[in-house]
């Protein structure tokens, strides 16, 4: 076993584990991020399978953020939740038609969405008594 291997994941792990409710959001973002930049290389790169394995393991990513939505966040949660639904259907939809721009709309969509998380996890900590959430669970605006 690879030692510096080992070493990183435990350090990965230890970030995961650790960070504060919007670091983990913009993480998940960047995880998204990855995925579909692989999706529609694999797509031009006619390789389905490869594409398949990504745009799957982005949707799951899509649906881990919709099961962090906090629904007495109001306007903003829903919001959240219809983007991420239309953003899994393009993904299946650029699937099933072989469309890397499909997929590379989706990105830039959710490439803002990022920027917004990680403005708000890269503000100061304020007390988190009386703050409302922002839309994820556990995510504080």
């Amino acid at each position: 076993m690879d030692p510096y291997r080992s070493a990183s994941q435990a350090y990965a792990q230890d970030s995961v584990l650790t960070a504060a409710p919007e670091k983990l959001v913009v993480m998940l973002y960047d995880g998204l991020a990855r995925f579909l930049a692989r999706g529609a290389a694999a797509i031009r790169a006619e390789d389905i399978a490869a594409a398949g394995n990504a745009l799957n393991r982005a949707g799951a990513i899509l649906d881990e953020l919709l099961a962090t939505l906090d629904p007495a966040a109001g306007e903003i949660a829903e919001r959240l939740s219809e983007i991420y639904l239309f953003c899994k259907r393009e993904l299946l939809a650029a699937q099933l038609k072989r469309d890397p721009a499909r997929i590379e709309r989706v990105a830039t969509l959710l490439a803002e969405l990022r920027e917004a998380w990680a403005t708000i996890a890269a503000a100061p900590p304020v007390a988190a008594v009386g703050r409302p959430t922002l839309g994820a669970a556990g995510a504080q605006a």
